[in-house]
């Protein structure tokens, strides 16, 4: 009964005093809204509260801006990226551990073939031969492809001579024949009778080729079909080879008597279906050369495509090697090195390692020539004496006529030879270029002895406290001097490379200290010449 009371007291309205106040007739009270007095402070917290509450290490705390901003750079270092490895370090340490064959070829084969080339030199023989025994052909193969012939023969004399024999083998004929070049001619001619047959074929035939011809750079590791095959059987034919020959990105089509027929894209054949016509996707215009043409000769024609291989064919016109893109660049890499060292009058090229000897006899022949030369300019000189004597003023600009005069016939000299490379230019655009090269000559001679004129007469007046009338005519005749030596000396760098071009001599003989020295000779005469007749002859100022 309470229970039921409990709840019909909760169910009556609850009237509460504005409701009272609505239900009257009387005017509302004008009612102010009163602020919440503000609580009294709690003086003690509860027990449970009393102690501040620990949130461990993950407790977030506020800190100070500016230590919070250099607190950053410390983030950033931590998250710089790491180091490169050093695989020197790591292929030395795991050679030179204990741990068993077949760990330490599974994790060598993990390297790059250039990573352990590097290291080989560092090895003792003992460790070299540990390394030979370790690895398989193929990796040994692939290791030698980064060493210098001469290293590479080192190396296989300390194999024996089946493991050596297998390694040439696995290596691209082309390479093999430099390395067995570099191995002494007994061991060398064991090496080749150790070769399977078609391994000792292809050694004999790129050998056959001088080092001076193109054929001697070709590899016979290409795709070859026959032009009357079905789209089908040409698939199956490049499957069957692929097998053995790993350069596959286009394949090389021949007739019966194995005479070059044209070239096909593994793509076209790929997309081809099965009921096409093969011809429809040879491409009988493709580039070639003959194996026996000169290397140089072959650069500008091969470099102008951008094929992965030109096919390389006997006299016959039968198809025997190709020629790979990596090839074509670095035959080029050295034709700019070989012109690099005859423009700066030697020889030929030199390394780190070479004798003293050697470079000396590089080196001498260019410059005795130039010593001989150089003498003729002293002597020339020495036939202006009077007006040295008279004028020593002149002396101290010398140098700076003779270094335009050089200069500028160096770089008329290798833009010709730049030019000279294509075999194309005929007789009026030879003639043409020499003509805009004079022009550009004059031009900026012009340019220059109005500089020196200014300059040259400022320097006499002011600081030599020389007259001006005799200042600006000491520059006048600088200006002039060094306008008339830079026309004739990008003439001379523009013909003397042509001349040497048309007798059939390399035109990057005519170098830079030739150049440069025949120049001196031309600047020195024609300076001298007009001190002689205009300061001293008609101005008087001896």
């Amino acid at each position: 009964m309470e229970e039921e009371k409990k709840l019909n007291h909760l169910n009556e309205p609850i009237e509460t005093e504005s409701a009272v106040l609505l239900d009257s007739d009387e005017e509302a009270p004008e009612m102010t809204p009163e602020l919440p007095e503000k609580p009294e402070e709690v003086s003690e917290l509860p027990e449970e509260f009393e102690e501040e509450p620990d949130f461990g290490a993950d407790r977030l705390e506020l800190e100070d801006p500016q230590e919070v901003h250099e607190s950053e750079p410390e983030e950033e270092e931590e998250q710089a990226p790491q180091e490169k490895p050093d695989y020197e370090r790591e292929i030395l340490h795991l050679v030179r551990s204990n741990a068993s064959p077949k760990m330490m070829r599974e994790k060598l084969e993990d390297y790059h073939g250039k990573d352990i080339a590097e290291v080989l030199p560092q090895l003792n023989v003992t460790e070299r031969k540990k390394v030979y025994r370790i690895l398989d052909n193929d990796m040994i193969s692939d290791i030698f492809e980064y060493l210098d012939e001469e290293d590479a023969g080192r190396y296989l004399s300390e194999m024996d001579p089946k493991k050596a024999a297998a390694v040439i083998t696995a290596i691209e004929p082309d390479s093999a024949v430099d390395i067995l070049r570099a191995i002494p001619r007994e061991r060398r001619t064991l090496l080749i009778d150790l070769l399977d047959e078609e391994s000792r074929n292809d050694v004999r035939l790129i050998a056959s080729f001088d080092e001076d011809e193109i054929g001697s750079r070709m590899t016979t590791n290409y795709i070859q079909i026959r032009e009357n095959l079905s789209v089908k059987e040409a698939m199956t034919e490049l499957i069957r080879q692929a097998a053995e020959n790993d350069n596959i990105s286009t394949l090389f089509v021949t007739d019966e008597h194995g005479a070059f027929y044209g070239a096909i894209d593994l793509k076209e054949l790929i997309i081809a279906r099965q009921g096409s016509d093969l011809e429809d996707l040879i491409v009988t215009s493709f580039p070639y050369v003959y194996g026996h043409e000169n290397i140089d000769d072959c650069i500008e024609k091969l470099k102008d495509y951008s094929e992965d291989n030109i096919p390389v064919l006997d006299n016959s016109n039968r198809l025997i090697g190709v020629i790979t893109s990596a090839s074509v660049t670095e035959l080029v890499g050295e034709a700019l090195g070989e012109d690099y060292v005859k423009l700066a009058g030697l020889t030929a090229e030199e390394d780190l390692n070479e004798p003293l000897k050697d470079s000396m006899r590089k080196r001498l022949p260019w410059l005795i020539t130039l010593l001989i030369l150089g003498l003729g300019v002293s002597a020339v000189v020495g036939a202006f004496e009077k007006v040295v004597a008279q004028l020593t003023i002149v002396m101290a600009f010398q140098s700076m006529i003779l270094d335009m005069s050089g200069n500028t016939g160096t770089q008329s000299l290798a833009v010709t030879i730049r030019v000279l490379t294509d075999e194309t230019l005929n007789f009026k655009q030879k003639l043409k270029f020499v003509f805009k090269e004079q022009r550009v000559g004059l031009t900026n001679g012009l340019l220059l002895g109005l500089v020196a004129f200014v300059l040259v007469g400022l320097y006499i007046w002011l600081l030599k406290g020389r007259p001006i009338g005799f200042a600006y005519l000491v520059s006048a005749c600088i200006g002039i001097s060094m306008w008339i030596a830079m026309i004739i000396s990008s003439t001379f760098g523009t013909l003397i490379p042509m001349f040497f071009k048309k007798i059939g001599v390399d035109p990057a003989v005519a170098s830079g200290p030739l150049i440069t020295t025949i120049n001196d000779f031309i600047a020195v005469v024609i300076y001298y010449s007009l001190c002689w007749v205009f300061l001293i002859g008609v101005f008087h100022l001896g």
